[in-house]
C-alpha cells in the first residue's frame, strides 16, 4: 500500500522538482500553459514527468486530483 502524502509538495517531489514553497510559487509563475495545450504537453516537462502526468491521468492514479489542480494553477 502506498502511503505517500498527496498534496502539491509531493507531487512536486514525484516529479523530481524543487518541492519548497518558494520553489513552487516560482514555478507556478514561470511556467504557463496556453488554454489549447494539454498540461502533459507543455515545453517545460522533461520525458520522464510527461510520461508520469500522462499516466497518472489516464489511470486516474492517486496523484489525478493534484495534477489536475497543478493545471489549473499553471493557467492562471
Amino acid at each position: 500500500m502506498d502511503t505517500t502524502q498527496n498534496d502539491i509538495k509531493h507531487l512536486f517531489q514525484q516529479l523530481g522538482l524543487a518541492f519548497q514553497p518558494k520553489d513552487i510559487e516560482d514555478f507556478i509563475n514561470n511556467n504557463k500553459i496556453p488554454a489549447d495545450i494539454h498540461l502533459a504537453e507543455a515545453a517545460f516537462w522533461n520525458s520522464a514527468q510527461r510520461h508520469f502526468l500522462k499516466e497518472s491521468l489516464n489511470e486516474d492514479a492517486q496523484w489525478s486530483e493534484l495534477i489536475d489542480q497543478l493545471d489549473v494553477l499553471l493557467r492562471k
